[in-house]
């Protein structure tokens, strides 16, 4: 066993990227997003400030917490782990190293000047820390035949997927390719739901970066996408962080089709977990996932504050958000799509 002492942190650099990754990939708890590959995609596309700090024990690598710092006159300035996704955090081989890397945390934090550090965990792993328990996760466990999901899937379930079917509804996946259609979906339903668009090049630079672990799924009515889905594999997990439907197609059910293929796809590849993303427990989206047989596993947002700061609210329930959304969702798309790229890189 080691003391505190023989805990030494340091800001990775992109010469220990290899050294990093490796930890990442055997350690219980992390997720894909620790991958340093992050990190590049992230000063990339949106040109932000990174901080990942190390904690190395006799030389080696024993815990990583990658940061990102988000500075804005809108929004404010604090540091992320891991913005734009629903996991980070802390991932270490120990307590004691983990503490350290939690302490340097708040130091970075308070020498930056910044009001407040987020970490995205899904164990409670800091008790004593402010946290977020608003939001949950939703996974499912998947059989090895999707005909056994299907038929667990409950008759009103299947009746929803076959709806679009009869209208003439099909679905197809794979790589870039179907990016231009993947994101004109998107785009739209984010306008639609008064939330500013991702870049399109922030996608293409995931598809370009984990080839063999990133998809897209694009449904088509009468020739045209009217519903589409990024996917990310990790490990026995395939996650979907992105999902969109246009509100024209959405009385035909094409977001059942979506994932129907999405989850036999899952099946057939050999996944057994399907992530079916963050929701708050009650709401439209947690009962969507719900049906299909998904159950939540609780998040843990665990926050250091400066000055004993209150817990931020910067997600769209905030009544402060209204008007602006309001606003939003009367805009032209090629508005949005030119305005929001440039907000969105100051939310996390």
């Amino acid at each position: 066993m080691f003391t505190d002492a023989e805990v030494h942190i340091e800001h990775a650099t992109d010469d220990t990227a290899a050294e990093w990754d490796g930890f990442v990939a055997a350690a219980p708890g992390a997720s894909l997003y620790h991958r340093y590959r992050w990190r590049e995609i992230v000063r990339e596309v949106f040109g932000r400030e990174t901080h990942y700090l190390a904690a190395r024990v006799g030389g080696r690598i024993a815990g990583v917490l990658p940061l990102v710092r988000l500075k804005s006159f809108l929004f404010g300035d604090f540091l992320v782990s891991m913005p734009y996704f629903n996991y980070g955090g802390i991932v270490a081989e120990s307590e004691a190293v983990s503490g350290r890397l939690l302490e340097q945390c708040g130091a970075l934090a308070h020498s930056l000047g910044v009001l407040h550090a987020e970490l995205r965990h899904r164990t409670p792993a800091f008790p004593a820390l402010p946290c977020r328990t608003d939001k949950v996760t939703m996974l499912l466990d998947l059989p090895a035949d999707s005909q056994v999901l299907w038929q667990s899937s409950g008759s009103k379930v299947r009746a929803q997927v076959k709806r679009p079917q009869r209208e003439g509804a099909t679905c197809e996946h794979g790589g870039a390719e179907h990016l231009a259609d993947f994101y004109a979906v998107f785009a739209e339903n984010m306008r639609d739901l008064g939330t500013p668009v991702y870049p399109r090049h922030f996608f293409s630079a995931i598809l370009a970066a984990f080839p063999d672990a990133a998809r897209l799924f694009v449904v088509r009515h009468a020739g045209a996408p009217v519903a589409a889905a990024f996917v990310i594999g990790d490990g026995r997990t395939l996650e979907i962080p992105w999902a969109s439907s246009l509100r024209r197609a959405n009385a035909i059910g094409v977001n059942m089709l979506l994932y129907w293929n999405i989850l036999e796809y899952a099946c057939k590849s050999g996944y057994g977990v399907f992530d079916f993303g963050r929701s708050t427990e009650g709401s439209g989206p947690y009962h969507f996932k719900k049906q299909w047989g998904a159950e939540p596993h609780q998040l843990y947002w665990h926050y250091w504050l400066r000055d004993g700061g209150e817990l931020p609210k910067l997600n769209p329930s905030n009544p402060r958000y209204d008007t602006a959304i309001a606003v939003w969702r009367r805009l032209p798309l090629a508005v949005t799509n030119r305005l929001g790229p440039l907000l969105v890189r100051n939310l996390p």
